[in-house]
């Protein structure tokens, strides 16, 4: 009966799970052609130089992978929260809605898995050809299809997908009948204790490995400054909504005083609901301090070691963090739209009140590139850490290199897909009927 239900919720509500679908099919196609190809590899000695660069781009890869889907996953929850309570209202038990959530999460799993296997073939031959025509790698990557790289993208899709379900069907269990009767938007609990307790936990990981990072073998130096960003990304991203509050106030207060109107509408957003904007933030985040992380890591031990990389060579790490960027910046587009989505009401009320869609849209703007400099801040500042951790173990000096273009094109992209994502999920909303559609 639950598996009847939710594939009927399913089927009745594909917009609301497109964003889901879309993390787990990038995920299992990412991580599957990256297994590909690193299996490929593995199978000629004369790869053996590239093998390092392609490790490290699958475990980048599948970091992202499970953060994405983990997140995307607990902003639909978050989203639906006042749908678990009618539920609740109307006799469900929590057990029932737990199970519930888990098989709508597990439902378009499979259908999202089934799908990025297929395209993880393309992609994984898409790849080794990418590697093959700049002349980074000597010979031709052979991609072979193997069950091997197929178990590992299905364990991504489902099994990771199935945790953060059940993490984030806790989280629907404890919302109660009468939340259904609430009106207002702001959060009782800015921070729970499990989400305080990961957050806390993940953060002293992460600067454990920073000061690790000098201590290591020259080899392992990299791999452990990556690992220290995912683990601070992680910490970062429980914690965020604290920070965020804090932004808020600050840098709404300089959109309320450029665009009084608009502007403070943002602030009070963002302020009212600092998870929200979070989970909007957390994929800039991601982005800005994993491509950071990787693309510096390898111009900071280049300038420690004078090697100049020209012509072909000069591509290898764009190339090789490009799919994980392309992913999170997908991923930035989703959130922000999910999240934007959930103001439609908000926005019909505020139309009816006498707010003019000019306004609704430069409030929808400043509060996007609020969430997306809030989010770059906390990428740079994690990024920025570990590189120099990465700089003294290379040159015993807090020192690292780095490129502006590359940086601010980094930035520009997530600031344009935010945008994108928000203006066109809040369009009807500010544009069409005041009536909610039906």
């Amino acid at each position: 009966m639950t598996l009847v239900l939710a594939w009927n919720n399913v089927r009745t509500n594909r917009m609301g799970f497109a964003a889901s679908f879309a993390a787990v099919l990038l995920a299992v196609m990412l991580v599957g052609g990256s297994a590909m190809v690193v299996a490929g590899a593995g199978a000629r000695d004369e790869l053996n130089g590239v093998m390092g660069l392609l490790v490290l781009s699958a475990a980048v890869s599948g970091f992202v992978s499970v953060f994405v889907v983990a997140g995307m996953l607990s902003l639909y929850v978050l989203r639906q929260r006042r749908t678990w309570a009618l539920l609740r209202s109307i006799g469900m038990t929590p057990r029932q809605v737990s199970r519930l959530i888990t098989a709508e999460a597990m439902v378009v799993a499979v259908l999202a898995s089934a799908a990025g296997c297929a395209l993880a073939v393309p992609y994984a031959a898409a790849m080794a050809a990418f590697m093959r025509m700049p002349g980074l790698a000597p010979v031709g990557i052979p991609v072979e299809v193997t069950s091997g790289p197929f178990i590992l993208a299905l364990v991504v899709g489902l099994a990771v997908t199935l945790l953060a379900a059940r993490a984030a069907a806790r989280k629907a269990t404890g919302v109660g009948p009468l939340e259904v009767l609430r009106e207002s938007a702001a959060q009782r609990r800015l921070l729970p204790l499990p989400r305080a307790l990961t957050g806390g936990v993940a953060l002293a990981g992460g600067i454990v490995l920073l000061f690790l990072v000098p201590q290591v073998k020259a080899t392992a130096a990299v791999p452990t400054g990556l690992g220290a960003t995912m683990a601070l990304c992680v910490g970062a991203s429980a914690l965020g909504p604290v920070a965020l509050r804090g932004m808020g106030w600050l840098f709404g207060a300089v959109a309320a005083r450029l665009d009084p109107g608009a502007g403070m509408l943002a602030r009070s957003s963002l302020v009212t609901q600092p998870r929200r904007a979070m989970a909007a933030a957390s994929p800039v985040m991601l982005t800005i301090a994993l491509a950071c992380t990787f693309l510096f890591a390898v111009a900071t031990t280049d300038a420690a070691t004078d090697v100049t990389r020209t012509g072909p060579s000069a591509w290898a790490a764009p190339m090789l963090v490009g799919s994980a960027v392309a992913y999170t910046v997908i991923s930035v587009l989703n959130a922000t739209a999910m999240t934007m989505a959930e103001r439609t009401e908000e926005i019909r009320l505020l139309r009816t009140l006498g707010t003019k869609p000019r306004q609704l849209t430069r409030m929808v703007c400043w509060e996007t590139l609020t969430v997306t400099c809030a989010g770059t801040l906390l990428g740079t500042g994690i990024a920025a850490a570990s590189l120099t951790a990465l700089g003294k173990a290379a040159t015993g000096q807090l020192w690292f290199a780095y490129s502006v273009p590359q940086y601010a094109g980094l930035v520009l992209v997530c600031v344009i897909s935010g945008l994108a994502g928000a203006l066109a999920s809040t369009r009807k909303a500010r544009h069409g009927s005041l009536r909610p559609a039906d």
